[in-house]
C-alpha cells in the first residue's frame, strides 16, 4: 500500500507545481484581461502577416 501514498504525494506535488507556474505567468504580465487579449491579437496578426509573406515569396 505504500505505492498509493507515493502516487498521492506525486499528485500533490505536481498540482502545486502547476498552480505556481500559472500564478507566475499572471503576475509577470500585470495586464488586465482586455489588455492581454489585445496584445495577443496583435502578436497573432504579426505572425499571420509573416506567414502570408512567406507563402507568397516562393511563387
Amino acid at each position: 500500500m505504500t505505492r498509493g501514498n507515493q502516487r498521492e504525494l506525486a499528485r500533490q506535488k505536481n498540482m502545486k507545481k502547476q498552480s505556481d507556474s500559472v500564478k507566475g505567468k499572471r503576475r509577470d504580465d500585470g495586464l488586465s484581461a482586455a489588455a492581454r487579449k489585445q496584445r495577443d491579437s496583435e502578436i497573432m496578426q504579426q505572425k499571420q502577416k509573416k506567414a502570408n509573406e512567406k507563402k507568397e515569396e516562393p511563387k
